[in-house]
């Protein structure tokens, strides 16, 4: 039996794989490209109904909401212009992606400030591991989507810290949309990269 050092080396040696089905003729920075294009529209629609419903629910957020959304449309469309440049199609998650961000956000949006904070601390963490991953594989394979990716990839921790400083840890809106939420943007991405 190997000693647990040495099975914990050989995991940091081996290299990152993305797992994607990918279809005919697509490549990997075209998958991630589409799923992520995808992603930011679902990301769009979140802070565009909880925007609507902070007017009444938490005033003191409008302009930070407003702020994370011009973010969000500037990322979507870099992805729409990469994927225009690459001459492929946005993902068949993207409408989906959006359905659940409209409902997630007015959903959060009527719970509060709390529920507000805690749904964008658990979206951008997994989204910005998911990013980092995926800059990570592309580097030197597909230059044009990692730099996409690194473009992004600072305004999108800007808004997790944001959140995380104010979110208030252990409160009823935390336990409950961290796991969540989290869980769901993680199911998102992987049947977008699988679809």
């Amino acid at each position: 039996m190997r000693p647990i050092a040495d099975i914990e080396q050989d995991c940091e040696i081996q290299p990152m794989v993305l797992a994607a089905r990918l279809k005919l003729g697509e490549t990997l920075g075209d998958r991630v490209m589409k799923v992520d294009h995808a992603g930011e529209h679902g990301a769009v629609c979140i802070y565009s109904a909880q925007r609507w419903f902070a007017r009444w629910r938490a005033p003191e957020m409008l302009a930070e909401l407003a702020g994370f959304l011009v973010h969000e449309r500037g990322h979507r469309a870099r992805f729409a212009a990469e994927l225009q440049r690459r001459n492929r199609r946005r993902c068949r998650s993207y409408f989906w992606c959006g359905f659940g961000g409209l409902v997630l956000g007015a959903f959060t949006g009527l719970a509060g400030r709390q529920a507000i904070l805690a749904t964008t601390v658990a979206i951008e963490r997994v989204v910005l591991r998911h990013m980092h991953e995926q800059v990570e594989e592309l580097n030197g394979i597909d230059d044009e989507a990692a730099s996409t990716l690194r473009q992004i990839i600072a305004e999108e921790q800007e808004h997790h810290d944001l959140s995380a400083d104010r979110v208030k840890p252990g409160t009823f809106w935390a336990k409950i949309m961290d796991p969540v939420v989290a869980s769901s943007t993680e199911a998102v991405i992987w049947l977008g990269m699988r679809l």
